[in-house]
C-alpha cells in the first residue's frame, strides 16, 4: 500500500500532521492556563498511582541508581 503513495502525498501527509501537532499544542495549553489547583492536584494523584501500581524488581527497590546519577551530572567545580 505505501508504495502507491506519491510523493506529494506523502508531503500533505507530513504536513497536515505538523499542523495537527501545532493545533493539538494549542489545546493543551489552553487547558492548562485554564487548570485549577483542585483538579491538577486530583490529576497528579492519578499519574503517582499508576506509576506506584507497575511492580519493580527486587533489586531497584532497594537502589535506583539516582544518587549516582547526580554525582555525574553535577558540575565539576562543585566537586
Amino acid at each position: 500500500m505505501l508504495e502507491s503513495v506519491t510523493r506529494d502525498e506523502e508531503r500533505t501527509y507530513v504536513r497536515r500532521w505538523v499542523e495537527t501537532g501545532s493545533m493539538i499544542e494549542a489545546i493543551r495549553w489552553r487547558a492548562l492556563r485554564t487548570l485549577d489547583a483542585a483538579t491538577a492536584l486530583e490529576a497528579s494523584n492519578h499519574l503517582i498511582e499508576a506509576a506506584l501500581r507497575v511492580p519493580l524488581p527486587p533489586a531497584r527497590r532497594k537502589w535506583s541508581g539516582l544518587v549516582e546519577l547526580q554525582d555525574r551530572l553535577r558540575p565539576v567545580r562543585s566537586r
